[in-house]
């Protein structure tokens, strides 16, 4: 039981690691676009905040399968990108915030759900084929 214990944190423990790291370099790629190659620029921090919210579910639902963490993370960016379609003004008062603006976006566009796809694809063999190695050693 204690063998398993320690798995499970140190399995938690990856993944918000993983989280911090996904999260730190969305935000770089906001703050530092300008130094970024132009299409790196414009597609790089949705692809990542998409990932992020893999890893997120990964962390927290740590028994839950790959793909169910797939589906769910693709189904709550695509649910927070078709949310911008709706304009009230208390809910466009949270998103003129910072961190309601980096959770909620601001307007909707079909090629962000596009980036939070790919995004959640390369996070998710990130986690498969690295992640999955790592929680081994």
């Amino acid at each position: 039981m204690k063998l398993q214990v320690g798995k499970f944190i140190k399995s938690r423990a990856l993944y918000l690691i993983a989280v911090i790291i996904t999260m730190a370099a969305g935000l770089a790629s906001r703050t530092y676009g300008e130094h970024l190659p132009q299409w790196m620029h414009e597609h790089l921090g949705d692809a990542l905040w998409a990932g992020m919210i893999y890893l997120g579910i990964r962390m927290l639902c740590i028994h839950w399968s790959r793909a169910r963490a797939v589906w769910i993370s693709a189904t709550f960016s695509c649910m927070i990108e078709f949310s911008q379609l709706i304009q009230v003004p208390w809910l466009n008062e949270l998103r003129s915030t910072l961190l309601g603006a980096l959770i909620l976006g601001h307007g909707f566009l079909v090629i962000d759900l596009i980036r939070y796809l790919i995004g959640i694809l390369c996070v998710y063999l990130i986690d498969r084929f690295i992640l999955t190695r790592l929680m081994r050693l």
